[in-house]
């Protein structure tokens, strides 16, 4: 590591900014305006540089290894069509909360607004999908620049921060002084939770009988999973999570409810409906969640824990707002509560009943496939301490239903913004970020095929990342929707006269592949692949081309009005 004082050009400075910041691995694409920057990387050994094979997949990649290891994941990009190929991902980030820096070449600054060769006002362009961006003017302003961008990007809720660097900026030399603290004008998130507020929400647990915390991918972010756990289970309170909140609460737990919303468990869209508490943590009340929201938990006291003060009534009135930390929120409520337990026998036991009413079964067919029952066996033969990547669609929500993720950090899905493609370079970056435990990921055969050039970026770093492709040949969440509610018009969403032979493509690709289309040979396929290290593993599995994921809340209705089987889909409950 550079002394400050030391005189470096601006390639130099970025690297040596980088290694302060902890950062260990880059996923990028060279190009005109980074050439000097890459010139400098090729002799760079600390820092890992994984060459993607679209701007996109960079981006996804970052978000990936963000999601698996809590630390900040980085891109660097070349200007105008490298820097526009990163929205998507920048976008996916920003909706989900992801800590991500993206750095994006930019032509020299004397030309900007000049329309020169592979110019894009990339600033002005990502200004709504960011935290904050920067445009580097002088190299002096370099270091101070990235020191923010990391401060921004991971303090306070987190998401994407982009520094533009234009190729006169990298190239021109300064003394290097690097910010020891960062100062950042109208940026002071609240961190600490107001005391009597904090109080006031234990008081109200204590007394409540029928309590229900509701548990976001804040939770996770805050790193609270341990304290909730402790929270939970020491004052008996079921637990019910979102998509990006699951794992915070092991999902075999008793307690445990699963995913409560769209596609959520009958029993905790219940609870919700019938608790007389709601503590919501790390959470948005989003409108996969809450369906119609004047009619949702209307019986409910509604506590709020966000760190994010935007977040707070923005979708639904809530009685008790908390703005801070949610690990340091759930710790003062388990200090501030009194040391008796209120008896919440008869509350569990009613939840316990409505699990009993309509739990989540499906039928195995020995000569067919189901999707959930390779997620489920997958489940299994993991004991659920994976990390899981899902792309997006029924397979998705399949994911969150059989899946029992017993840790933090376990599910990476694009949540906020439903990205079909993001799954296979997601699975890339947290395969590269997070080598303990297995990864999985979920795909459908439409996601797929949006950033299959990846397979190359897995196969050349010999991941051992197992691709499960669940093919039904359809559009299958769109096809449910037309089935259920476009009068069975299902307008180019049949992909089975033009899908490829996977199996070929991907061992074209340096992947070992192989295809499973009974429950026999995907338990079989399932272990092997999970035995096999030495690069990536792809197993596609035929599954039933017509199947429908079910409960569902329509869009627009009541969680409480849930379409709970195909075959009478107007009953509601």
């Amino acid at each position: 590591m550079s002394t400050s004082g030391s005189t470096m050009n601006g390639s130099e400075i970025f690297f040596e900014c980088l290694r302060r910041e902890g950062v260990d691995t880059i996923f990028g694409y060279p190009g005109g305006a980074l050439l000097k920057v890459y010139e400098t990387l090729y002799d760079v050994t600390d820092i890992r540089h994984i060459l993607v094979r679209h701007e996109q997949g960079a981006a996804h990649m970052a978000e990936g290894y963000a999601r698996a290891t809590g630390r900040p994941g980085v891109v660097l990009v070349t200007s105008g069509p490298g820097a526009t190929n990163t929205v998507t991902g920048i976008t996916n980030a920003y909706m989900d909360s992801s800590p991500m820096v993206v750095f994006t070449g930019q032509v020299p600054s004397t030309m900007i607004g000049n329309d020169a060769f592979q110019e894009a006002d990339i600033v002005g362009i990502t200004r709504p999908i960011t935290k904050h961006n920067f445009l580097v003017k002088d190299v002096k302003e370099l270091a101070t620049t990235i020191r923010k961008a990391f401060y921004l990007a991971t303090n306070g809720r987190p998401g994407p921060v982009l520094v533009d660097l234009p190729k006169d900026v990298m190239n021109s030399e300064c003394v290097f002084n690097w910010p020891e603290s960062v100062e950042i004008r109208g940026f002071k998130p609240t961190i600490e939770p107001h005391e009597n507020q904090v109080r006031k929400a234990a008081k109200i647990i204590a007394k409540a009988k029928r309590p229900l915390l509701y548990i976001g991918g804040g939770v996770i972010s805050a790193e609270a999973s341990e304290a909730l756990r402790k929270l939970a289970i020491e004052q008996n309170i079921p637990v019910t999570m979102t998509l990006q909140g699951l794992g915070a609460f092991p999902g075999d737990h008793p307690l445990s409810m699963g995913m409560l919303g769209m596609h959520g468990t009958f029993w905790a869209n219940q609870a919700v409906n019938n608790c007389d508490l709601l503590i919501a943590i790390g959470a948005r009340f989003d409108d996969r969640v809450t369906g119609k929201t004047d009619t949702f938990a209307t019986h409910a006291f509604k506590i709020h824990n966000d760190i994010d003060p935007t977040n707070i009534d923005k979708n639904v009135k809530v009685d008790l707002p908390v703005v801070g930390d949610s690990l340091k929120f759930i710790e003062g409520i388990i200090d501030n509560l009194p040391k008796t337990k209120t008896d919440r026998s008869e509350w569990l036991g009613e939840i316990e009943a409505w699990r009993h009413q309509c739990p989540l079964t499906y039928s195995v067919d020995e000569n067919s496939l189901k999707t959930e029952f390779v997620i489920e066996e997958v489940s299994r033969q993991t004991e659920g301490n994976a990390v899981v990547t899902t792309d997006v669609g029924q397979h998705q929500m399949w994911t969150t239903q059989y899946y029992k993720f017993r840790q933090p950090r376990s599910i990476l899905s694009s949540g906020g913004l439903g990205t079909m493609g993001y799954g296979l370079p997601a699975a890339i970056g947290a395969t590269i970020g997070s080598t303990a435990r297995p990864n999985v990921l979920f795909c459908g055969d439409g996601g797929f095929m949006m950033n299959i050039q990846e397979l190359v970026t897995a196969a050349y770093y010999k991941l051992p990342l197992k691709i499960f492709l669940l093919n039904n040949h359809f559009l299958g969440m769109v096809r449910q929707w037309q089935e259920l509610f476009h009068q069975e018009k299902y307008s180019f969403t049949d992909l089975a006269d033009s899908n490829p032979d996977f199996v070929r493509v991907v061992e074209a690709f340096g992947c070992k592949a192989r295809k499973a289309t009974n429950p026999e040979e995907a338990r079989a396929a399932i272990q092997e692949a999970l035995a096999y290290n030495d690069g990536p593993f792809f197993v596609e599995f035929q599954v039933i081309k017509k199947d429908m994921v079910f409960p569902m809340v329509p869009a627009g209705a009541s969680i409480s009005e849930m379409l709970l089987d195909r075959l009478n889909p107007k009953t509601m409950v």
